[in-house]
């Protein structure tokens, strides 16, 4: 069987630069510019109408509600359909949502209910992309040269990142929401024209299987029977959720009270990319012996951005401490996806990423809802506070799991291959799920 790096234009850069590759690095750099603009545009614009932090909150929870409903779904069927059309599908439903979102905002006063639907209908379709394109990434690169190919991949998604926040946050304070939230369309109908393309005649049929309850089940299998595998999830579903109620609710508010309004904080939304991009660098030359310790104790840092908020520190001050935490829990990302791709069968790649994802997940809607009740209850700051101290409680508490400490980086992964354990990718015709 021939290897999508090995067939793929080796002359134009290094051997895991495949087709697939660069087609999906350069999906994810635009999709990335268009997304971390529109985060920032979505908060703001309902703030201009009125909101107030538990109107935020609700409007970030509606769009992650969705993403924990269907993420198992979504990690079945990307596992018996071919991938790439799941994510140009979930593309076409995120270009319409935004769209319509854009258009409320640009021609008059939109209302919660509304956002909050739009908001929905984005989610719904990240829970069947995330889980496709994650077990499409892993898929395209080979085992020898995962960890760089996977640094190389998140730097240059990252540094989307930078640049979406920052001019986000710049186009929010000069023209308003609505234009950012229409480019983040037309971001993701490029995004969906790349992904279009991608080629996956090199991948064998899939054996049948047992349906969609049996992949389920059988991912769940996959899941639960590693411990560092479901140990971490569970420690970023409290880090996540705290995590979000800072950046989504309590961030735009801090900004707007202290550091000057949307430019201040996109820019300080763009330090934390500027670190990830410089921790995905490093990533690129180091590989840590110890995968999962080395990641776990770069996730300590991710509790400062709270904690400086918290204070209120300086803009300046602010973008260091965004900067260091992007950088180290960048370290954790590589080490994660790593792992992933060495420890997880190919075929089983979606099913187990959409758990992952939605162990991630399933407490934001909950954090973010609950975030401007806290608020009114506790005060800001002490709410900040706290968000800092579960990350550095959970995190504390992961590392008491031996395989978190002990897993080793291996240069060879899991078969990937056969027809008892191929994926569904190939082109074939496509019945029904059962």
């Amino acid at each position: 069987m021939t290897s999508p790096t090995a067939s793929s234009h080796r002359p134009r850069g290094p051997v895991w630069a495949g087709r697939n590759y660069s087609l999906l690095t350069a999906a994810a750099v635009v999709t990335g510019l268009g997304s971390h603009g529109a985060l920032v545009a979505a908060a703001f614009a309902v703030i201009e109408t009125g909101g107030d932090g538990g109107d935020v909150g609700l409007v970030a929870a509606a769009r992650t509600l969705p993403l924990v409903l269907f993420l198992l779904i979504g990690g079945a069927v990307a596992d018996r359909l071919p991938r790439h059309r799941v994510m140009v599908a979930a593309n076409v439903l995120n270009c319409l949502s935004q769209a319509a979102f854009a258009a409320l905002v640009l021609t008059g006063e939109p209302r919660l209910w509304h956002m909050m639907l739009l908001a929905a209908l984005g989610g719904t379709g990240q829970a069947f992309f995330g889980p496709a394109a994650e077990g499409m990434l892993m898929s395209s690169v080979e085992g020898e040269h995962a960890g760089r190919a996977f640094a190389v991949f998140r730097m240059a998604m990252q540094g989307a990142v930078l640049g979406g926040a920052a001019l986000g946050g710049a186009m929010v304070a000069a023209i308003g929401p609505g234009w950012v939230l229409a480019a983040d369309a037309a971001a993701f109908a490029l995004a969906g024209a790349l992904r279009a393309f991608l080629d996956v005649g090199h991948i064998p049929p899939r054996a049948p299987g047992g349906g969609l309850i049996a992949d389920l089940r059988d991912g769940w299998q996959e899941f639960a029977g590693r411990p560092w595998l479901w140990g971490i999830v569970v420690q970023f579903s409290v880090a996540n959720a705290v995590v979000a109620a800072a950046d989504a609710v309590y961030g735009p508010l801090v900004a707007r009270d202290h550091l000057g309004g949307a430019g201040p904080w996109g820019l300080a939304l763009g330090a934390f990319g500027a670190g990830t991009v410089a921790g995905a660098l490093l990533m690129t030359r180091w590989k840590p012996r110890r995968l999962l310790l080395a990641g776990t104790l770069c996730v300590f840092p991710l509790a400062l951005p709270s904690a400086a908020l918290a204070v209120p520190v300086p803009v300046g001050v602010l973008f260091g401490v965004m900067f260091v935490a992007g950088a180290t829990v960048e370290v954790f990302g590589v080490s994660w996806m790593t792992a992933l791709h060495q420890e997880i069968p190919e075929h089983k790649l979606s099913r187990v990423s959409a758990y992952d994802w939605f162990g991630s997940v399933a407490l934001v809607p909950l954090a973010t809802a609950a975030a401007g009740p806290a608020e009114e209850v506790f005060g800001r700051t002490t709410a900040l506070w706290g968000c800092a101290g579960l990350v550095v409680l959970v995190t504390a508490a992961v590392l008491c799991v031996p395989d978190v400490r002990d897993l080793r980086r291996r240069t060879t992964p899991v078969a990937r291959g056969g027809a008892e354990c191929a994926s569904a990718d190939a082109e074939r015709p496509v019945g029904g799920l059962g």
